[in-house]
């Protein structure tokens, strides 16, 4: 027996609305994960010494000062020199915990770190986070 519709009724078309939650979380999905790929960095590629103590920093509120493998400094990304360098630890003593970031290659003589961690000290800015990588599960002992 066959199904027939009567003459008058029409059949109201439904709006189905499992696709659309569907599409709505793929694209909250896609926002979110674009949205973590613009986070800020503010320093410059250099190849950090390894440790295994190594954590993650928040990358908010902070300045990170680095010293490439040249001995150039840079204080975030803008090239500095030391007495530019001098200029604006000063005016981070204003700041009631200032967060620093000391970026230095693995070939920088120990004495140019040496040189910005005694600029920093000088103007009273004591704790200084050194970055670090973790080390590869492929690296041997240390020698």
């Amino acid at each position: 027996m066959a199904l027939t519709r009567k003459r008058g009724s029409r059949r109201r078309p439904r709006l189905e609305i499992i696709p659309f939650i569907d599409i709505m979380f793929f694209l909250l999905a896609t926002f979110m994960m674009v949205s973590l790929t613009m986070i800020r960095n503010e320093a410059l590629p250099v190849h950090l010494p390894k440790a295994s103590s190594s954590v993650p920093t928040d990358p908010k509120d902070r300045v990170t000062i680095t010293v490439a493998a040249r001995g150039e400094l840079y204080w975030n990304r803008d090239r500095v020199s030391l007495e530019e360098l001098r200029g604006r630890v000063s005016e981070l003593k204003s700041l009631k915990d200032p967060k620093i970031y000391l970026n230095a290659d693995k070939d920088v003589p120990f004495e140019e770190v040496v040189t910005v961690l005694d600029v920093l000290r000088k103007d009273g800015i004591y704790r200084v986070a050194i970055q670090t990588a973790k080390p590869s599960t492929s690296n041997h002992a240390p020698r």
